[in-house]
């Protein structure tokens, strides 16, 4: 019986497809939002009035991808730009009544996944993973 593969980067990026793929196709299906608007729309709840460039730290994205993600969003009539009110070239953002639709449609598919992570880690494990997942985007420095 030969060892489990340890190319830990990866499997990490292998199984980050994966999962984004089958998530996508669940909370396109349920809410029509793909986890990267579910995760903007999340931060934006969280955030009301935040501006592009707050978003774009917080989903640890570029300017410019972000600029493209709230544009989907807008012309989807999830969120709502607005011009900031003291800084002439930035726009706050804020989530539409359909964006917390979206959100509360997304919900259950995001819920059954954590569920099937947590049968397929254990408890100890998921949350173990969660804490460490936590540190390596947050505090660990390459």
């Amino acid at each position: 019986m030969s060892e489990p593969d340890q190319r830990l980067y990866f499997l990490l990026q292998r199984a980050a497809h994966r999962l984004r793929t089958a998530v996508d196709r669940r909370c396109l299906a349920v809410a029509g939002v793909t986890t990267a608007q579910v995760g903007a729309l999340f931060a934006v709840q969280d955030r009301p009035g935040a501006t592009q460039q707050e978003l774009a730290g917080e989903l640890g994205l570029r300017e410019s991808a972000v600029t493209a993600l709230v544009g989907r969003l807008t012309m989807a009539g999830l969120l709502s730009k607005q011009a900031h009110p003291s800084q002439h070239r930035a726009v706050v953002l804020e989530l539409t009544d359909a964006g917390a639709d979206a959100l509360r449609a997304a919900r259950p598919e995001i819920d059954r996944f954590n569920a099937q992570l947590r049968e397929l880690l254990g408890e100890d494990g998921f949350v173990r993973t969660a804490e460490a997942l936590h540190r390596l985007a947050y505090d660990w420095e390459a």
